[in-house]
C-alpha cells in the first residue's frame, strides 16, 4: 500500500511541476504572440496527466478515499499549484488511516 502513496506522491510532484511549465509557456506565447513552447510542453503535460490519473485510480483502489478527495485529486492535475497542497493532505490522510 505504501507503494501506491509514494508513486501518486511522485507523479503528483511531476505533473503539477509541468503544469506550472506549461501555465508559464501559454504566457510566453501570449505575451509574445508567438505559438511554441505551449505546443511542445502541452502534449507531454497531457501524457504524464493519463499516467497521474493512474496513480490515483491505483490510489483510490487501494485506499477508498472520499469521492471529494478523489475530485482533488483529480482536479490539481489541471490547477495550477493545487497538485502540491492536495497531495500533502492526502499523503497526510491516507498515511494516518494505515499507521497503528
Amino acid at each position: 500500500m505504501q507503494g501506491a502513496l509514494r508513486r501518486y506522491q511522485i507523479m503528483s510532484w511531476i505533473v503539477g511541476t509541468a503544469l506550472l511549465v506549461l501555465t508559464y509557456a501559454a504566457i510566453q506565447d501570449w505575451v509574445n504572440h508567438k505559438s511554441g513552447m505551449a505546443h511542445v510542453v502541452s502534449p507531454i503535460h497531457g501524457v504524464l496527466y493519463m499516467l497521474y490519473l493512474v496513480t490515483v485510480i491505483d490510489v483510490g483502489i487501494k485506499f477508498r478515499p472520499s469521492a471529494g478527495r478523489i475530485a482533488a485529486m483529480v482536479c490539481s492535475g489541471f490547477v495550477p499549484f493545487l497538485a502540491f497542497f492536495v497531495e500533502h493532505n492526502t499523503l497526510v490522510t491516507l498515511r494516518s488511516s494505515i499507521e497503528p
